[in-house]
């Protein structure tokens, strides 16, 4: 019986050991505490701020409240006279299609929006676009900052023609899907080049592909456990949102430190990771989740990237994963093909088990591509004819996809797609700099951090309406996405010429709002006093509630 009890006593000591490692590896955020995030989440109150509050929610003085009240106004009249047709058929919309009552509640701070959605409202569609242009319903002509969310790497003129190229490619078969067209054939032979890796599954979203690594990797390991860093984004599914936005626990989840010597201790010692997942786009904010205007509230911090400090951290994680046998997986759907020809694992220089792929690679149309070693992309045993992996999709190698995806690859072969390449990060750096040099010598608290033609801005002070720049940047010609000016994507198509237009566009925008009185700052240490009066609004509403 002694023998028995000291045995239980080591086993519970090594499991309350486990769970200290596992808790001491996850970073110190909201971000790294999903369960938190959730809990702290319902807690949070809901209130608008009246017209008086909204000018007022960092405790300006009358003048400079006066000041934004009228430049408010005056920016709410051009939205009404500019946008008009294009925000009445979106007002229009706005209980039909939920993405277009989501986000437009939540492109700002939730206090901020009901007065911002009635008055500043530019509306959701656009009825052409050319070269690195937008053209909205009412005739409205932007610079496209969009990226279309990471599709638009060679631009909307390229994706015409890839797709009009596959269309031609496929016509003769069409839209059946009873086998394979046999350009699939050709994908594949490219995309094994590309990646590294033995073998190739395709699927309609970057979401379905990581869904379908995660599950191959669960079924050859036998374990039940994946790995997510702290504000890392995968696509929508519960297992890799974890947190906010999930409406159920994420059992099987741990969220741990990005670049933590910590978290290569659990994947070292733990027994029931099946896989890590990895998104390279975190290099611009290790730790942070994607920064949008709508949770903006003090500022954001510098987003610029240590390239080779984050290459040997990718590096380490690769070694700890292959002498763990867990499955590391880089998840490219965003970043394939922007850093370079083989995408951030050529950047980075990592060699993954598993990579998906997604956006750009469609040549304009939705697609999800798993490339993996052989041993883990097969979906049965030889050995158990009934223990499977089972994945199908219908339009999983749809003709159409096919022959655009082929078209894409295709260019990107050619001298015309690989010449972008040459002098990419020196491209983008200098447009970067040069930028946050004029922004530097107006006194402007904006800068930007890049990672190839993927941007963000970040502030060097705080304030309570950061968030209010997309509006002025709308307003001189820059169409930005829905989450505001935390995410910039450019397309290849933007030559010097069009770069300049959007810095001296840019440059207007933050002038306009620092004129208006936005960038106020009030004596002392402006973080501590809006961290306290938020708070205190927190605390105050809460309580109202009962």
């Amino acid at each position: 019986m002694g023998a028995i009890g000291a045995a239980g006593a080591l086993l519970t000591a090594k499991k309350v050991r486990d769970r200290l490692r596992l808790s001491r590896a996850k970073h110190r955020s909201l971000a790294g505490h999903s369960r938190m995030a959730k809990r702290l989440a319902g807690l949070v109150p809901n209130y608008a701020f009246d017209e008086a509050e909204f000018f007022r929610a960092d405790g300006a003085p009358d003048d400079v409240a006066h000041r934004r009240q009228a430049g408010f106004r005056n920016l709410a009249d051009i939205y009404d006279s500019r946008f008009a047709r294009t925000a009445a058929l979106s007002a229009e919309m706005r209980d039909s299609i939920p993405d277009i009552a989501f986000t437009g509640s939540y492109r700002v701070p939730y206090q901020f929006s009901p007065i911002v959605r009635e008055n500043l409202s530019a509306g959701n569609f656009y009825k052409a676009s050319d070269g690195v242009m937008l053209t909205d319903l009412d005739g409205n002509r932007f610079y496209d900052l969009t990226g279309s969310y990471g599709v638009n790497l060679l631009g909307v003129d390229a994706y015409r023609e890839t797709i009009a190229e596959g269309s031609k490619t496929v016509e003769e078969l069409g839209p059946t899907l009873a086998g394979l067209h046999p350009v699939v054939a050709d994908n594949v032979r490219r995309l094994k080049a590309i990646s590294g890796l033995d073998a190739v599954s395709f699927h309609m979203s970057g979401t379905e592909a990581v869904m379908q690594a995660v599950r191959l990797a669960r079924y050859h390991t036998g374990r039940t456990h994946l790995v997510r860093f702290a504000g890392a984004y995968h696509g929508w599914w519960g297992d890799v949102q974890p947190g906010i936005g999930n409406p159920i626990p994420a059992d099987h989840t741990y969220t741990l430190a990005d670049m933590s010597e910590k978290s290569l201790k659990v994947l070292a010692t733990r027994k029931n990771i099946a896989c890590v997942l990895v998104n390279p786009l975190q290099a611009l904010h290790p730790n942070r989740n994607a920064p949008g205007d709508s949770t903006l509230v003090s500022g954001r911090a510098d987003g610029s990237i240590d390239r080779a400090a984050y290459a040997r951290w990718l590096g380490r994680l690769a070694e700890t994963c292959r002498a763990s046998g867990i499955v590391l997986i880089m998840d490219e759907v965003f970043t394939g093909f922007r850093l370079a020809p083989r995408g951030a694992c050529e950047y980075f220089g990592v060699e993954p088990d598993m990579i998906t792929y997604g956006k750009t690679l469609g040549g304009g149309l939705p697609v999800g591509v798993l490339c993996g070693r052989a041993e883990l992309m097969k979906r049965f045993r030889d050995d158990r004819p009934a223990d499977i992996c089972f994945a199908r999709g219908t339009f999983n190698s749809h003709p159409y996809v096919m022959g655009a995806m082929d078209a894409f690859l295709r260019r990107m072969d050619s001298p015309e797609g690989a010449a972008p390449y040459e002098d990419l990060d020196e491209t983008w750096d200098a447009r970067a700099t040069s930028l946050n040099d004029r922004l530097e010598a107006e006194g402007a608290p904006v800068r930007v951090a890049y990672l190839g033609t993927i941007w963000t801005v970040w502030y060097t002070q705080p304030s309570r309406y950061h968030w209010m720049l997309q509006f002025y940047l709308r307003a001189e010609g820059l169409a930005l996405s829905w989450v505001g000016s935390g995410r910039i994507i450019f397309s290849l198509a933007y030559s010097d010429g069009d770069f300049a237009e959007v810095a001296d566009r840019f440059l207007a925008a933050t002038r306009q709002m620092a004129r208006d009185g936005w960038w106020w700052l009030p004596e002392g240490d402006a973080g501590k006093a809006f961290r306290r009066r938020l708070i205190g609004e927190f605390v105050s509403h809460r309580l109202k509630r009962g």
